[in-house]
């Protein structure tokens, strides 16, 4: 394998962290998605009907539990009795209290309206990949209680209903939905809601005159189902705890009513099942999507044919109430919780069809009113369909693996059918409840073995990935070691007794691989860690050769204590970083802890660099009050509009001050002088315009959505102008450009300022200025640390200092200073992320601001605004990493590349704790902590391409090779392939120039 330069590194590095990341859905979450299955349904006599003829479901999306039974003042009170607090929704609550059965609905993560509905209608838990694969079709074909019924009729929104029409046989579901721009975040979406029942009214009106129509609604097996929009709409745009959707609250109890009466009173026969219930919850601060309780806890409520009456108690409190119910005023009626897949099995159930042979949905009985003896029947179907799914896939799995380890608790599938022939002969014994009993231990047997299926090769797949990325570090700093410390100087050990080795190593698991059928991921699972741990191999020269640079000068006991005190606040660093995921009050006590860094290189150092140092702790100090802050923000345009002020006065400041800063600004040994530039001082001016603008369109459009008067056309098209033309000002620059890295740095930071007022809520654009100023600072104190202890060394040992002209590479060596410089740079990145929130947590992004440009809801171009929100301040890090990586006069991507190697010690970290049980807010932020973190790296690898292009032509010479002070009379330094030697100071004078030729260096002066 020949050398790998910094091309080839970065293009490794991306490929395999992109493979890497979907190693825990293949680990953790693999689809529960499997086709063969014979399908189970309750068996009854001819003259015995099901208890019901057809199923009503009703779906508030965005409803959680505690709004949907609380007491809340009248949203829109006109006089004092208005005030009192009374049920938002009296229907739905008399039917839990004195007709039906009520409780509470779990769902799992991520709680968004895909998965939610999936669960419900189907009774599976997809993989937690598959909401990334779109909301409006479905990738598989999965069976559904639609698919099992006679007919369905659907209404509501064009995100969800078509993945279920699509999945089902053709003709049997009819969807109605509105159009896609109805769906308009900025306006009340009550409409959303009416139209729905609007459409269910007029349905059941057009059968008077059309007979096929009413043949069709008087056949038994028929399924209902109205999708509600309106109050996930609402609750995202106003907050679950507004006006808006409590008022919301009321329309849909009211249209509940109104359609039951319809239904009732057109089929006037009592066999029609009501279900009420929502795909997931709503946060607070209006959103939804992690395993916040808000988010995962939905009210459930049944009544109609089939349903169990209320249980009343008279004295005390009804079985399953907690703290979550106790403001209900339901205590005197039993609370029956169920899993959201269970609803499926419930519906199916009712309306007599097949189980959907994909659910793991357990019927829940106290729902039923049958007796006894119906329901060990309906129980013993339902258990039967859930180990049929156990023996296909355990079918799937024998016919792959070479020695199959079956699940104990099952055994054979002969055994299987003897505890059920058990189960049904206690049945015709009359032991319904010996038979309940016995089939719930069957029926969770199912569920443990398949998860037991599910995690079959964990074992090894967790070893392999673990040796993956342990790999990709030992690789990335053999890599940095090769190229940046040792200049590529030692060659590669290839031996043939290795090749033979390693390559017998991945032939084995291929061949595993192909007799096991595995997926095609294992296969690139298994090549890179073979690969990387093969070039260590080969490379082990170069590691010993760095070792001898990196470490051959400390030789004293208390050099070696140094070291390992170092390395322990380096493990702390990370596992810092790690607890920072979970605790952002982390990043403030780093924050604080790096305010004090400068005083190590003592008293000196900090009097001759005092404004530098002090600009540096307040700086810190400032920077660590962001994580104290709430990570859920509430619309402020003051803090808006400050932020941006504050961006304006900067920028004109500046160019005020422009001639001074940039000659103040000058490192020893800077040659560039700042040019006269009335274009580009124009254009400066421009960019302030802009921001400027972007102040004055955000606050017209806040003030018209909080009207809800919807977002005016102009404020649409002028807000996007001012967000898009900036971005092309650093392009225009060049036509005059002025190539001082502190204009480079003014004109990146003017780009995108006009983002951070559009796209901003809160407190993000000041965080915006002080991340920038935190940057520029940390870039010129680096410098100065750097500077100090070369002038040091040059001081006190004259003669380590040996001439480097015969150096094969222009830029200095890399040492473990450097080190220090990648930690800064980490934990400056990690900031970026959660000093404003918790990018952790879906649920933490607020849609208010991205309501300013896309008012109908598109998650797609909605969610890529708030990434591009996210990704702004990786921009600013990686110019001022580029920068700094030239003014320490390493190569270029040598920082990058120090990070990308260590950054890897985060991911494996988060690898090891992902979890897949437990509460699903644990299992949804391992999971978005792992992915964060390894794609740390690939953001890492985006930034060098980045910072390239800010920097690219920067003149920023830097201090590249020392060489004896009293002979060459200063700092070598190189740029543009030449080295120069001037004095300390800076003042330009006796030059000598050495001119690169072939691998050697020749001087002339």
């Amino acid at each position: 394998m020949p050398r790998i330069n910094r091309i080839g590194f970065l293009a490794i590095a991306i490929t395999f962290h992109v493979v890497y990341i979907f190693s825990i859905f293949d680990i953790y979450f693999v689809s529960p998605v499997v086709s063969g299955m014979q399908e189970f349904e309750v068996t009854r006599p001819d003259n015995i009907e099901a208890p019901a003829n057809r199923l009503v479901l009703f779906v508030g999306d965005g409803l959680r539990a505690d709004k949907a039974f609380q007491s809340h003042p009248e949203p829109y009170p006109s006089n004092d009795a208005d005030l009192i607090p009374r049920p938002l929704a009296p229907f739905l609550r008399s039917r839990a209290l004195s007709h039906g059965t009520f409780g509470v609905s779990h769902t799992r993560v991520p709680t968004e309206s895909r998965p939610g509905h999936v669960a419900l209608i189907a009774g599976l838990y997809e993989d937690v990949s598959a909401v990334t694969t779109g909301w409006k079709l479905n990738p598989v074909n999965f069976d559904s209680v639609f698919n099992r019924s006679q007919h369905t009729w659907s209404w509501g929104s064009p995100d969800i209903l078509p993945m279920f029409e699509k999945g089902a046989v053709d003709g049997r579901v009819d969807a109605f939905t509105y159009g896609a721009e109805e769906e308009d975040a900025t306006k009340n979406a009550e409409q959303l809601d009416h139209w729905v029942f609007d459409g269910v009214k007029k349905l059941f009106a057009d059968a008077a005159t059309n007979a096929t129509l009413d043949a069709q609604l008087r056949q038994k097996k028929l399924v209902f189902f109205l999708h509600l929009l309106g109050l996930d709409t609402n609750g995202h745009a106003y907050r679950p705890y507004s006006k808006e959707y409590l008022h919301n609250i009321k329309i849909v109890d009211q249209g509940v009513k109104e359609i039951s009466e319809t239904i009732e009173r057109f089929y006037d026969d009592g066999k029609t099942a009501f279900v009420f219930t929502a795909d997931h919850g709503m946060s607070d601060w209006g959103s939804h999507g992690d395993g916040h309780p808000d988010n995962t806890r939905t009210p459930l409520i049944a009544w109609g044919s089939g349903i169990a009456k209320p249980v009343v108690t008279k004295e005390g409190i009804a079985p399953g109430h907690d703290v979550l119910s106790a403001d209900w005023g339901l205590d005197c009626v039993t609370r029956h919780d169920v899993s959201q897949a269970d609803v499926a099995a419930l519906m199916a159930y009712l309306a007599g069809l097949a189980f959907p042979v994909n659910s793991v949905g357990e019927l829940p009985l106290s729902f039923l009113s049958g007796d006894l003896a119906a329901k060990s029947e309906a129980f013993l179907a339902n258990a039967k369909g859930i180990l049929e799914m156990y023996r296909v896939k355990e079918e799937q799995k024998k016919a792959t693996e070479l020695r199959y380890r079956p699940f104990k608790t099952l055994g054979e599938a002969a055994t299987v059918s003897h505890r059920f022939e058990e189960i049904k002969a206690l049945i015709d014994e009359g032991e319904h409840d010996e038979a309940i009993k016995r089939t719930g231990e069957m029926l969770n047997h199912g569920l443990q073995g398949l998860r037991y299926l599910q995690r079959y090769d964990w074992l090894f797949l967790r070893a392999l990935i673990t040796l993956g990325y342990l790999g990709w570090v030992a690789f990335g700093l053999t890599t940095v070691i090769d190229l940046h410390v040792l200049h590529g100087r030692t060659e590669t050990s290839r031996t043939l007794g290795g090749k033979v080795f390693f390559s017998s190593v991945l032939v084995l698991m291929y061949s595993s691989f192909i007799i096991s059928k595995s997926p095609l991921t294992y296969y690139a699972y298994a090549i890179f860690p073979v690969g990387f741990w093969e070039e260590v191999y080969a490379r082990r020269n170069s590691l010993l050769e760095g070792k001898r640079a990196l470490f051959g000068q400390v030789t004293t006991a208390g050099g070696h204590a140094v070291l390992i005190s170092k390395a322990v606040i380096f493990v702390a660093l990370i596992e810092s970083l790690a607890l920072g995921y979970t605790h952002r009050e982390v990043f403030s006590v780093l924050f604080l802890a790096a305010a004090t860094w400068p005083v190590f290189y003592g008293t000196r150092f900090v009097k001759d660099n005092s404004f530098l140092v002090g600009t540096w702790m307040v700086s810190c100090g400032v920077m660590s009050t962001f994580t104290l802050m709430p990570a859920i923000k509430t619309e402020n345009v003051f803090l808006i509009l400050l932020g941006g002020s504050i961006m304006v006065l900067i920028g004109v400041l500046y160019l005020i001050c422009e001639r001074n800063l940039l000659a103040k600004s000058k490192f020893p040994g800077d040659f560039t002088n700042p040019a006269d530039s009335s274009i580009s001082r124009i254009l400066l001016g421009v960019q302030i315009g802009f921001i400027a603008m972007a102040m004055i369109v955000t606050q017209s459009s806040v003030v018209s959505l909080q009207a809800k008067l919807g977002l005016p056309r102009g404020n649409q098209i002028v807000g996007w102008l001012v967000l898009i033309l900036p971005f092309f000002m650093p392009f225009l620059h060049r036509f005059q450009p002025n190539n001082h890295f502190l204009q480079r740095l003014i004109i990146i930071f003017l780009t995108f300022s006009p983002l951070f007022v559009i796209l901003t809520i809160s407190f993000e654009g000041i965080f915006y200025l002080g991340f920038s100023i935190t940057l520029i600072t940390w870039v010129h104190l680096e410098h100065a640390v750097y500077k100090a202890t070369l002038q040091s060394t040059l001081a006190n040992q004259p003669s380590a200092a040996l001439p480097s002209s015969l150096s094969p590479s222009p830029y200095r060596s890399l040492t473990l200073a450097d080190l220090r410089t990648a930690l800064f740079f980490l934990t400056l990145l990690q900031s970026a992320f959660f000093s404003t929130g918790n990018v952790a947590s879906i649920s933490s992004f607020s849609l208010d601001s991205v309501y300013r440009l896309v008012p109908v809801f598109d998650p797609f171009s909605q969610g890529a605004l708030l990434f591009l929100k996210l990704m702004v301040p990786f921009a600013l890090i990686s110019a001022n990493l580029g920068i700094l990586n030239k003014r320490l006069g390493v190569a270029p991507s040598a920082l990058f590349m120090l990070v990308m190697a260590l950054g890897d010690m985060l991911t494996l970290h988060f690898f090891w704790v992902v979890r897949d049980e437990g509460s699903w807010l644990e299992i949804g932020s391992t999971i978005s902590h792992f992915c964060i973190a390894s794609l740390l790296c690939v953001f890492v690898a985006g930034l060098e391409g980045v910072s390239e292009v800010f920097i690219q032509g920067v003149e920023v010479e830097v201090p590249a090779q020392v060489e004896k002070e009293k002979e060459l009379g200063g700092l070598v330094q190189m740029s543009s392939g030449q080295i120069k030697v001037t004095t300390v100071d800076g003042k330009e004078g006796s030059e000598i120039i050495r001119k690169p030729v072939g691998d050697k260096r020749k001087a002339t002066t």
